[in-house]
């Protein structure tokens, strides 16, 4: 899938294993879920939560600007992504940064 095209459970996914979380539930709103063996789980939803999302915008130093109805996000490396909102926007591009323009997205996620 395209990185471009990520959203819902495939972006916060993407982020989240950008993130170094590899144990993964889906969830019905969109967020996706890491489980861990003692019961404690962990909702992933970095597109749609500015504290989730806000602290990797900030520690990636990634750029937010808006143009023609629509936000866009640059990495400092110089991979840019775009998204109807400041967070999907970012949360595309660091997962680009990361992960490339193309990553596979398990069927559950999409």
């Amino acid at each position: 899938m395209k990185t471009a095209d990520l959203t819902g459970a495939a972006l916060n996914w993407a982020v989240a294993k950008c993130e170094g979380y590899t144990e993964f539930v889906f969830w019905h709103t969109g967020a996706v879920t890491t489980r861990y063996p003692n019961g404690v789980t962990v909702n992933h939803n970095y597109s749609t939560d500015w504290a989730q999302g806000g602290p990797i915008i900030e520690r990636e130093k990634l750029d937010l600007y808006r143009y023609a109805g629509y936000w866009g996000a640059h990495h400092p490396f110089g991979n840019g992504e775009e998204g109807p909102t400041p967070l999907i926007a970012a949360m595309r591009c660091f997962v680009a940064s990361k992960l490339g323009d193309e990553i596979d997205i398990p069927e559950e996620f999409q």
